[in-house]
Order: C-alpha cells, then structure tokens, then sequence
C-alpha cells in the first residue's frame, strides 16, 4: 500500500500546477463550508449570549397586539396589561423567584450643562434580580420608593458616563427628566448589547409607579418579566402564566390571547431562524462548488488516464491486476480530494478570524464541521475518482501498448 501512495504522489508531482488547480474547487468548497458554518455557529452564539444577558430562566409577558386603520402592530404595542395583573402573578404563580412589571418613557435628562435623550423604565424592586444585573456602586431602590412613587432612580453606565464623564460616580447626583429631579441611588454594572443589538446601558430605572404617575401618565403596563426558580419549572411556569392571564382578561374557550408569554428558549430560536437560513443558502452554493471540485478532479484523472495509456499498458503486461491499476488511479483522486480537503481547512481557519477582525461579524469555528468536511473532501475522491480508475484498470494490454 505504501509504493502504491508513493507512485500516486510522484505522479501528482509531475505537474505541481496542474495537480493545485485540479484542487481549487475543493478548497473553494471546503473552506466555503467552514467559514459559513462558522458564520452561522458564531451568529448564534452571539444571540444567545445577548438573550442570557437578559437574565436566567426569563419569561417575558408581552401586552396585546395594535389593530388600527387596519394595520396591525406586533404584540406589546398596545399596553393592556394591569396593575392587577402584576400583583396576581406576584401572589398565585408558583414556581418563581422575581417579577417585574415594564413601564416605558421616553424623556430628556439633564445634569448639569449635560443632557441627552434615552428611555426611561419603571420597573419593580426586584427588576434587579430577574434581569441578573448587578450594581456598580449604590443601592437598589426599594419596595417603600416604589409605593410612595419616590423620585429616584438607578442609572446605566453608558447613561452616566454622558452625562458625568468617566470616573465620577454618580450616585446621589440629582437629574432632571422632564423638568422633575430624580436622585440617583445606583449605578448599574455595564451589560453590553441586547438582542436587537441596542445599547442596555444607555438607560434610567426607577420605580414603575414613578414613571407611571410622573412622566408617561399612563395607567396600563406593556410588558412584565418574570423569573422561574429553575429551568425545569419554565414550562409550567408559562402555563401557570397563560391560564392566570385569561382568566383575568375574560378570555372564553376558542378566543385569541390579548397577551404573549415568551420564554427566553423561543426567543433564542425567534432570532435563531434568519441565521439558520443563511448557513443552509452558505452550505449549498459550497456544495456547489465541492461538486464543481469533484468534477475537476474526474475530468484531470481522465486526461491521466489518457497520457499514461502506454505506462498502464506496460504495467498490466508485466503481471498487474486490473484492480491494481484501479487501486492506483484511486488512490491518485482520493489523494487530490484530501490534500485539497487539508488545504480547504487551513484556508477556512485563516478567513473565520479575519472574517470577525475586519467585518465584525462573530465566528465560531465547529470542530464537528471541519471533520465533516474532511470526510466530504476524501468521499469526492472516491466518488469522482472511481469512473477514470475504472477505465484505466479495464483498458486491453496490447491496445495500450499500440497507443501512441
């Protein structure tokens, strides 16, 4: 089996040049494979941290949909969620550790000669918790702030470094939004993007009574969150979540929910489509070109077969087997399609970095994937190898010696 490796690799040698174009196709193709995968690993990691980011074992309660002019808005457009309803989940769902309501604001917010414009959230004291966010300096507001409707307020790092620069603490500086002073009683740890890629530091919590009765005026809430003690009690939470919710809406049997109870499974798989998507579209144009590849190597071993008429010849005179000469055309493909395969592999460890480096898109390389492609490189040699090396391997000895 060695001279038979050690033949086919003299013979591939002799035209170096030839020999690497006949392998452009599967390193096209191979590391096509791996950069798209890669792509679509990374993509998907990046969008799980970013919803882990949010909290564990997260529920999100969305109000119902918007219905107007007869165009339709998405779930958590039209705020139809009560008070009420906060309070019932906080006393009858079982199975959770955190819950908070989300009252929404937009408003300037001066400091100083310093203002910009960002959203306001009223939430609970235990908004804190559920978001698994911790604080950089202060203390969380409290249940008794949140009752009286207190003016004050946790504030994001990107928030606070706009308005007092980079290494002043703000808290118990006073802020102004919408003209009303709100002291500043923490300041939040930084968390990065979130999952529409927003920035969740640029923001101002306070108490949801607060933002409710002192900036939106609003009397209705958009959208609770809520934590489950564990991930195994996630689904029953949900259920425990859907049937409190109806009921209190007065929901009959066969009618649609006014709301939404999102885990944070079904967002990750939400955002997860498009890029499943695009890895599917990836991985088919590098099956095109791994064919493409394939063919290349059958139409080379061909012109092979045809240049070395008068060598098979000499070969199968001599005493070789017909399945001799097929092993040795056979091998000569399987070598092309594994060295391109290797070539392919490097190549694709080579552009994920600089893929993440020069275009920002996040790659992770899947190990799986290469092995995958390796095995795809070495199985196209076999397959487009196997017509030629039979061809050699059926040629008649004396016709092949009168070959000129």
């Amino acid at each position: 089996m060695f001279a038979v490796f050690k033949i086919a690799m003299r013979a591939l040698r002799r035209n170096i040049l030839r020999s690497f174009l006949t392998m452009l196709g599967i390193i096209v193709g191979i590391s096509a494979v791996i950069v798209g995968v890669s792509m679509g690993t990374g993509a998907k990691a990046e969008v799980d941290k970013r919803i882990a980011s949010m909290g564990q074992n997260l529920l999100t309660v969305m109000s119902g949909n918007m219905s107007r002019g007869g165009v339709r808005g998405g779930f958590g457009m039209q705020p139809n969620l009560t008070i009420g309803d906060y309070e019932a989940i906080r006393k009858e769902i079982s199975g959770i550790t955190a819950v908070s309501p989300e009252a929404r604001a937009q408003g300037q917010i001066a400091a100083g000669n310093q203002n910009t414009s960002i959203q306001v959230l009223g939430v609970s004291a235990e908004y804190l918790a559920a978001r698994s966010w911790n604080l950089r300096s202060g203390d969380n507001f409290s249940e008794t702030d949140v009752r009286n409707a207190n003016k004050v307020c946790l504030i994001g790092a990107t928030t606070a470094k706009t308005l007092f620069g980079e290494n002043v603490d703000p808290v118990g500086q006073v802020i102004r939004i919408k003209g009303a002073p709100f002291t500043i009683v923490g300041a939040l740890e930084a968390k990065g993007s979130g999952s529409f890629g927003q920035d969740q530091d640029d923001i101002v919590l306070m108490p949801y009574t607060s933002a409710m009765k002192r900036l939106s005026g609003d009397t209705r809430l958009r959208s609770f969150f809520v934590q489950a003690a564990t991930p195994n009690d996630i689904a029953d939470v949900q259920a425990q979540l859907t049937d409190l919710l109806r009921q209190r809406h007065q929901i009959t049997e066969g009618k649609d929910d006014d709301f939404m109870v999102r885990t944070q499974q079904e967002t990750s798989d939400f955002f997860n489509a498009n890029n499943r998507i695009m890895t599917i579209l990836i991985g088919f144009f590098a099956g095109i070109s791994l064919v493409v590849g394939g063919i290349g190597i059958m139409n080379i071993m061909l012109v092979s077969v045809t240049e070395r008429t008068r060598e098979i010849g000499i070969r199968l005179a001599v005493g070789a087997r017909g399945r001799d000469v097929l092993l040795q055309f056979l091998t000569e493909a399987v070598l092309l399609s594994v060295l391109g395969g290797a070539l392919g592999i490097a190549t694709g460890y080579w552009l994920a970095p600089l893929l993440t480096k020069f275009a920002e898109f996040p790659t992770l390389i899947s190990h799986t994937s290469v092995m995958l492609a390796f095995t795809v490189s070495a199985i196209i040699g076999i397959v487009f190898g196997f017509f030629p090396a039979l061809k050699a391997a059926r040629l008649d000895p004396i016709e092949a010696l009168r070959y000129e």
